[in-house]
């Protein structure tokens, strides 16, 4: 369905210029990938993300490579994009990379958490991982927001790890023994992190990014407004 939905669409692309919209042909243009620019691997076991990660090794080869969960959404506030703010931050420290944002300390126990050196600044070195620790023992609360830089050796552990909770290969679990030879950094977004794996947080992320956009925030700010006064 992803490879089918960045695919060029002729009947959509002949009837908008038969209509005459050029705004939308021209929308459409840009946000199809030119050819030869996107490949696509598939998982054929349900074994987890680390699993889904090893499936794409050919394809990586022997680079650093960024990993993106489309589930976690990053809305900034200055414009720069998570992974903009990443790649700059990693051209200067270099080795391992993970996005990281606050959460309420009462959630920690849902998400992967970092614990840091905390020198002060946007990124510091990880010192301890830690994969949805028990209420109450989390050494930060300093969520990982689904955005990473990786070298390519953890492809060689994934190949090696054995399936962990919920019977799956965790990218957690490897990516703590690679902290053993190799060094991680967080570096902390600036703006607004969405889990649209929950239902709220699908929600909320759809409202956040309308109210971003110039071109329909206004009205749906009003809409919105005169929904909640009713």
């Amino acid at each position: 369905v992803i490879e089918d939905h960045f695919d060029r669409q002729f009947e959509l692309e002949k009837t908008l210029a038969d209509r005459g919209k050029i705004k939308e042909l021209e929308q459409l243009d840009r946000d199809t990938p030119k050819a030869g620019t996107t490949s696509f691997t598939r998982q054929q076991l349900p074994l987890g993300l680390g699993h889904a990660v090893w499936c794409a090794r050919d394809l990586i080869d022997d680079e650093p490579f960024a990993l993106l969960l489309p589930d976690m959404l990053h809305l900034p506030k200055n414009g720069k994009g998570c992974l903009g703010e990443m790649v700059e931050a990693y051209n200067k420290t270099g080795g391992n990379m993970v996005s990281v944002y606050e959460v309420p300390h009462d959630q920690t126990h849902q998400y992967g958490i970092v614990g840091t050196d905390d020198k002060g600044g946007s990124v510091n070195e990880i010192v301890k991982m830690v994969e949805k620790p028990a209420a109450g023992t989390a050494p930060t609360n300093l969520a990982i927001s689904g955005r990473y830089i990786l070298q390519p050796t953890i492809f060689e552990l994934l190949a090696k790890q054995e399936q962990g909770a919920g019977g799956e290969i965790q990218l957690t679990d490897s990516m703590q023994r690679l902290m053993e030879r190799e060094r991680f950094f967080a570096c902390t977004f600036d703006g607004a992190v969405y889990d649209c794996g929950s239902k709220i947080g699908f929600l909320m992320a759809n409202v956040a990014y309308a109210l971003s956009r110039p071109d329909i925030g206004p009205e749906f700010r009003a809409e919105l407004e005169a929904m909640i006064n009713g």
